[in-house]
């Protein structure tokens, strides 16, 4: 459980890096494979989340 939260930090932290670079350089692709980075965490974050809901309900 803590590897996981930490993992989706340090996700979350990458595609932060991902827009500054973005916002730095100007290059589109930055800015792309920070959308796609957040897309990915955001939805394994909400998929684990949903488990443990499940676990509690069950």
């Amino acid at each position: 459980m803590l590897l996981f939260r930490w993992l989706i930090m340090l996700c979350l932290l990458g595609a932060a890096v991902c827009f500054a670079f973005y916002a730095g350089t100007g290059q589109e692709r930055y800015k792309r494979l920070g959308w796609i980075t957040l897309k990915w965490t955001l939805l394994a974050a909400a998929g684990f989340f949903i488990v443990l809901i499940l676990e509690r309900v069950a």
